[in-house]
Order: C-alpha cells, then sequence, then structure tokens
C-alpha cells in the first residue's frame, strides 16, 4: 500500500537513506529537519504516518508527538518514534507522549518497513470502521426521519396548498404562504433523498451498456442545457464492455452529478464533457467534466458529506447517493477541481462481464 510519510529527522545522510528506502516501495516521502519545518509541512496536506526522530535540534520529538496529538487536525495521525535511546523508560516516555510505535537506531530498514506496513493497515482498518459506524448512523437517522417528518410534511404541504389556491391575488397574507411552500418543498425534497440515499445499498445488478445510461440520463436535461447554452462533448469509447450495475441507481447518481455539474455553470463559457475508456487494470472509467467555478480545495474533501454546503454546491444528500451508489459497485470515485476553472469527477468500476 502506497502512502504519504513525513520524515523529521535533523541527519541528512538518515534523511536520504529513509526517503530512498520508502520511496523504493511506493511512499511518497516528504521531509523536516526540525519540529518548526514538520508544523510548516502539516499546514499543507497531512501525512498518512510520521516517522519522529527523538532528538531534534529546538523542540524536541518526543515534544512535538505531545503537540501533534494535542491537536484536532494531527491528532489520528500514526506516530514512529526513532531514537538511539534504548532504555526501557525512555520508550515508556515515547509512546505516554503519543508516540504509537518505537524505533532503536540503528535500525534494520525490513524492520521499520514492517511497522510501517503494521500502522498503517491500522489506519485503513480504523477509517473504514469510523466509515462503517458512519453509514449505520445515517441508515438510522434515515428511517427516524422518514417516520416522523414524512407524514406531518404531507399533511402541511396538502393543506399549505390547498389555503394558498383559495386565496386572492392580492391577499396581504399571499407572501407569508408562498414562503411556508417554498420551505415545504426544500423540506419535501430532503425527505425524498435521504429515502433515496437508503435505497443506494439496495442493488440488483446486472449488465448493462453504460452509454446507452449516460445518454439517456443526458437527454433528460436537453431542456435545461438549451436554455443554459449548455455545450455537451461526448467522447465514449468504442464497442465498451458491459458492466454489472444497477440501472436505476447508477441512472440517479449520473443524474445528481449532471444535474450539480449544470447549476455549477454560471459563466459565459459553459461545457459539459463525459468521456469513457477501459484502464489496462480492467476498470472501466467515466469521467464528468465541467466549466463551472470549480471547488475549493478546503472543501473539496467535505463534498460527499451529508448536507454538506458549498459554493457550488447547496446542502444536499445529492454527491452523499453518488458516493454511495460507486461504493455499492465496488468502485472508486475522485474529484479534481479548481475555482473558477471547473471540476472532473472520475468513476472508476470493476469490469465483471463479458462484452
Amino acid at each position: 500500500m502506497s502512502a504519504t510519510i513525513l520524515v523529521v529527522e535533523d541527519e541528512p545522510g538518515i534523511q536520504e537513506l529513509l526517503k530512498f528506502n520508502l520511496g523504493q516501495q511506493g511512499h511518497a516521502v516528504r521531509v523536516a529537519g526540525d519540529a518548526d519545518e514538520a508544523m510548516n509541512s502539516l499546514r499543507g496536506e497531512l501525512p498518512d504516518l510520521i516517522l519522529l526522530d527523538w532528538m531534534l535540534p529546538g523542540v524536541a520529538g518526543v515534544d512535538l508527538a505531545r503537540r501533534l496529538r494535542g491537536d484536532s487536525r494531527t491528532k489520528d495521525i500514526p506516530i514512529i518514534m526513532l531514537t538511539a535511546r534504548a532504555e526501557e523508560r525512555d520508550k515508556v516516555l515515547g509512546l505516554e507522549t503519543g508516540a504509537d510505535d518505537y524505533i532503536t537506531k540503528p535500525f534494520d530498514y525490513k524492520e521499520l518497513s514492517a511497522r510501517v506496513r503494521s500502522l498503517l493497515s491500522k489506519k485503513i482498518a480504523s477509517a473504514e470502521l469510523a466509515k462503517k459506524e458512519k453509514t449505520q448512523a445515517l441508515d438510522q437517522m434515515v428511517d427516524e426521519v422518514s417516520h416522523e417528518v414524512r407524514n406531518p410534511l404531507v399533511s402541511i404541504g396538502g393543506f399549505a396548498r390547498r389555503v394558498a389556491k383559495n386565496m386572492a391575488v392580492d391577499d396581504p397574507n399571499r407572501p407569508y404562504m408562498e414562503i411556508i411552500l417554498k420551505n415545504v418543498v426544500t423540506l419535501e425534497r430532503m425527505v425524498n433523498e435521504l429515502i433515496e440515499l437508503k435505497g443506494a445499498s439496495v442493488a440488483f445488478q446486472e449488465p448493462i451498456d453504460l452509454h446507452d445510461l449516460i445518454r439517456t440520463t443526458i437527454d433528460q436535461f436537453a431542456e435545461d442545457i438549451h436554455a443554459r447554452n449548455v455545450t455537451v462533448h461526448l467522447e465514449l469509447m468504442e464497442n465498451p464492455p458491459r458492466i454489472a450495475a444497477d440501472r436505476q441507481n447508477f441512472g440517479r447518481a449520473l443524474f445528481n452529478l449532471f444535474e450539480n455539474s449544470l447549476e455549477a455553470m454560471t459563466g459565459p463559457e459553459r461545457k459539459l464533457a463525459v468521456a469513457t475508456e477501459v484502464t489496462r487494470d480492467d476498470f472501466f472509467v467515466i469521467r464528468i467534466s465541467d466549466s463551472g467555478c470549480g471547488i475549493g480545495q478546503d472543501k473539496i474533501k467535505n463534498i460527499y458529506d451529508p448536507f454538506f454546503t458549498s459554493k457550488t454546491y447547496g446542502p444536499g444528500l445529492g454527491l452523499t447517493f453518488v458516493f454511495r451508489t460507486v461504493q455499492n459497485h465496488n468502485g472508486m470515485i475522485t474529484v479534481e477541481s479548481k475555482e473558477g476553472q471547473g471540476t472532473t469527477f472520475t468513476i472508476r468500476l470493476p469490469i465483471r462481464a463479458g462484452r
């Protein structure tokens, strides 16, 4: 498994050896010579693991470990302490300050690699458990909201629409009724999205032509595409493989992605591009790109969270549904975006059926 590793070590020779050996295993390695450089590095993208030397100039490694454990951004990053101090009390101190493991110098690189793999595996397992618990909590919330909110909302919406229908055009209370109806529609959409999200985990998969599903879904936006003056480019490969997928759920996922792309395009240049290909490792890839306003890097990691709001996408469950649907098809989805330049969603699905 490849990961990003931050090496905090003041000896250049050890820095280079660690960088070389870890790089040979496919890891991306960043290097810091002291605590200040380490903290500067951590202000950007966080690493998956930190190799931390005990004896650093200025702030010692154990004090830096203590600081990292007290920061909400870095408290869960695995730390391996590197040191020449081999006494038992030193090991205990290193572990008590927040290190997850401890290895003494001079160390064997095979042993270090094994410990790195072990901690990364534990981190992945912990993340998967957290994701499972989050999904279970969301499912429970869906059930409760559907039961407790949907029925009274139907009554409120029904009576409000009936009252509005019988009101005179110049009735002074009409603006207030329109506000009520607008909020009823918002709540109704939220409840429907919650029910759809629960249905994303119930999939009937069969080999289908995803090109046909892509075209059919885009056709649903024909009027909107024309009204917004959007140019659509389809770059679909010839003779695509049939992919095992739930037509209804995957169609809904594509619908949500296309809808978001269209809503994001507010500038003079409005282009929607959809491309497909098959990779050498037997994945069917769908890329959906738009020339919209883009998503800030501080928000992009949260866009699949329920009801997350960004400048581009309002609060809702559309992208949460997309993420869960792709996961339920054993696929992966990634996003690349730059503010003012647009967004690209890439879906990778395993090829299970023949052509």
